[in-house]
C-alpha cells in the first residue's frame, strides 16, 4: 500500500487464533473506538490490505497475517514555516529545519513533521531521517533518499562519527568556568516527557564553549559527542543556565497547540562527516539565526522570527 500525502500506512499483525469469521469482524473488535461503520467504509474504499490485496467485507479471517491501513491522522495546527533545502543529491537531502516541526510522526504530530511534509512535497516516499532533532530545535537535519543507504548514514551518528555543532542562547553566568566538558547519565522514561539525570555510568557528553555575551545573555557553542534525548537542554539547565524558550527544563510549562511564539533558542548550526558512500568530507551549515539574539524585543514580545 503506497503512502498517502507522504504518510506511510500502519502495519498490523492479526493474532494467531481467534473467534472471528472474517477480517472485518476482527477489525471491528480490535478497534471499537473507530466503529464498524468506519471500518466498513475503509474496506469499501480499499484502504485496508494484505499482501494479497485489498480486503472486502467477506475476506476470511487469517491468523498471523500482516495488514496495512491508513489510520486517521489527528487534528494538527499547521506549522507556518517552510523547510529550507540546503543540499540534495542522489543519496541525501539536507534541510534547515524550522522550530516547532517534529522530525518524524509521533503522538499528536503526524502530518506536520519534516518526514511527512518532505515525502509529499518532494515526491520521495522512501525518504527517512539519518538522525533526529527535537520538535523545538531548529537547524541542519540529514535525510536519506534510498532505503539501502539508510543504515550507513544512521551508523555515522550512532557511532559518534559526525561532528555536530549547536548554538544556544541562555543566561550569562560569569562564574561559570568555560570551556568545559559535561558528562552525565541521562535517562528518558517511556511516558514521561522530561529526561532526567541519574547516578551511574555516564552515557551523555557535551563540550560547552562561550561564544559571546551581552546584556546578561550568552551565546554558547555546544559540541555533543553523544545524542541522548534532550541532552543539550539537560546539561545547560543543570549548569544553572537553561536555554531561553525551554518549556521543559528546569520545569514543565504547557504550550498551547498552535502557539509558535518564543521558540527554544537552540540551533543545530552544522554537521560535518566523512560520507560513507563517496568518502568525501562533507559539511552543512544552517542559514538560520536565533531570534532572541538578533531581535530580542520581537522574541520577548512573542512575534515570530
Amino acid at each position: 500500500m503506497p503512502p498517502r500525502d507522504g504518510l506511510a500506512p500502519a502495519r498490523l499483525r492479526t493474532p494467531p487464533d481467534g473467534p472471528w469469521t472474517t477480517m472485518r469482524e476482527h477489525l471491528a473488535d480490535r478497534f471499537p473506538h473507530v466503529g464498524p461503520a468506519r471500518i466498513d467504509a475503509m474496506i469499501a474504499a480499499g484502504e485496508i490490505a494484505t499482501a494479497a490485496g485489498p480486503l472486502d467485507a467477506a475476506t476470511v479471517f487469517t491468523p498471523s497475517t500482516t495488514l496495512w491501513l491508513h489510520r486517521e491522522a489527528p487534528d494538527e495546527a499547521e506549522v507556518p514555516f517552510p523547510i529550507e533545502i540546503l543540499h540534495a543529491d542522489d543519496d541525501v537531502v539536507v534541510v534547515d529545519k524550522p522550530h516547532f516541526l517534529a522530525t518524524i510522526p509521533r503522538g499528536s504530530h503526524v502530518r506536520q513533521t519534516v518526514l511527512v511534509r518532505l515525502r509529499h512535497e518532494l515526491g520521495l516516499p522512501e525518504l527517512s531521517p539519518a538522525h533526529r532533532l527535537d520538535r523545538a530545535t531548529a537547524g541542519v537535519l540529514l535525510l536519506v533518499k534510498r532505503p539501502e543507504l539508510r543504515g550507513a548514514y544512521q551508523t555515522l551518528f550512532a557511532d559518534g562519527r559526525v561532528r555536530k555543532t549547536y548554538e544556544a542562547l541562555a543566561p550569562h553566568d560569569p562564574a561559570l568556568e568555560l570551556p568545559r566538558t559535561v558528562t552525565s547519565r541521562i535517562v528518558k522514561r517511556t511516558g514521561v516527557f522530561a529526561a532526567r539525570t541519574e547516578p551511574g555510568v555516564p552515557n551523555a557528553e557535551t563540550r560547552i564553549e562561550l561564544d559571546t555575551h551581552r546584556d546578561g545573555l550568552a551565546r554558547y557553542r555546544l559540541h555533543p559527542r553523544t545524542g541522548r534525548t534532550h541532552q543539550l537542554r539537560v546539561h545547560l539547565s543543570e549548569l544553572g543556565v537553561p536555554i531561553l524558550g525551554d518549556d521543559v527544563y528546569p520545569e514543565l510549562r504547557r504550550r498551547a497547540d498552535g502557539d509558535f511564539t518564543r521558540p527554544l533558542q537552540l540551533l543545530s548550526r552544522s554537521l560535518e562527516f566523512d560520507d560513507p558512500v563517496t568518502g568525501l568530507r562533507r559539511r552543512f551549515d544552517s542559514d538560520r539565526t536565533l531570534q532572541a539574539w538578533d531581535d530580542p524585543a520581537g522574541w520577548a514580545g512573542g512575534t515570530s522570527g
